[in-house]
């Protein structure tokens, strides 16, 4: 029997690896019907993981957090991954791992617990989120002013998840006004994250983030790790919305991508529109280090029959 093409994506479910067309989950599962799961993503470069241990931290603090109840182990998970990946010959690939709530044992019920939570995966070819013709020449930016942030209060931003319903009217705004993508502000008037992407500002030399109302990016703690090897100050800070329009530099920064120059934001151009100097000796050091024998994880690739 000729071996399945996997090659468009692959998907880990019920103990199968199947072809992600064929992937599917139940119209009832609270992960649909109240986007009530967590996901975390992991990419693949030149055939080995990045950083796989510090993303699967990541997910199983978020498993923990939502009280989800999953029969799969952290190693458990790590194996999946790397056997879903390796049946799909993808050697550059954005890998997704999720648990969900899952579908209500009881009907009806309003019982988060009363629910059979369940754990899947699916790798596709790797998604930049910032296209690569735009990262060239540098993203444009709108920083959103009529939508804030979901409130860590009611959503915790540390818990990767799919409550996106701010982001995506704030894309629709950025969109539809000719950028590329867009920053949210929180209720307090300070800087967030974007769609996919954690954020950075040169301001008066040093390369600063924001601390609080986002997700601690697995790409952003290594930027922060390439600054203190690069000896560049930096810092995690609240960063309000007038010294972020007023920085030397901005950057953004994703698993799907790694850190991107941005060379407008609003209607404010940054650098004679071109990349910046830390911006880029950043995400050169950033690529570099996927040479890095402690940070990549290889992958044992089936052999071709």
């Amino acid at each position: 029997m000729p071996k399945t093409d996997l090659s468009n994506g692959a998907a880990w479910m019920a103990g199968e690896i199947i072809p992600i067309k064929d992937a599917k989950i139940s119209v009832t599962d609270w992960g649909l019907t109240r986007s009530d799961i967590t996901y975390d993503v992991v990419h693949v470069w030149d055939g080995a993981f990045f950083r796989i241990d510090d993303y699967l931290d990541r997910f199983m603090t978020s498993i923990t957090k939502l009280r989800l109840d999953i029969s799969q182990s952290r190693d458990d998970i790590k194996q999946i991954l790397h056997d879903m990946v390796a049946a799909s010959g993808l050697t550059s690939a954005y890998v997704s791992m999720v648990a969900s709530r899952g579908t209500p044992t009881i009907p009806g019920t309003r019982d988060p617990r009363a629910c059979n939570n369940h754990f899947y995966a699916w790798v596709v070819p790797f998604v930049w989120v910032i296209p690569t013709e735009i990262a060239k020449r540098g993203a444009h930016i709108q920083l959103a002013g009529s939508t804030t942030r979901i409130s860590p209060q009611s959503i915790d931003p540390t818990v990767k998840n799919y409550h996106w319903g701010d982001m995506t009217h704030a894309l629709f705004d950025a969109l539809d006004a000719g950028y590329d993508t867009c920053v949210l502000l929180d209720d307090r008037g300070y800087v967030t994250e974007g769609p996919g992407f954690n954020i950075f500002a040169v301001i008066d030399g040093a390369v600063v983030t924001p601390k609080s109302g986002m997700l601690q990016g697995i790409t952003r703690k290594t930027v922060l790790e390439i600054c203190t090897d690069l000896g560049l100050p930096h810092e995690a800070r609240d960063i309000s919305a007038d010294a972020f329009l007023q920085a030397d530099e901005i950057f953004t920064a994703t698993t799907a991508g790694g850190p991107v120059s941005v060379t407008r934001i609003n209607t404010r151009i940054l650098g004679n529109d071109a990349p910046g100097p830390i911006a880029q000796k950043i995400t050169k050091t950033y690529w570099d280090w996927h040479k890095r024998a402690d940070l990549i994880t290889p992958i044992q690739f089936e052999e071709t029959q």
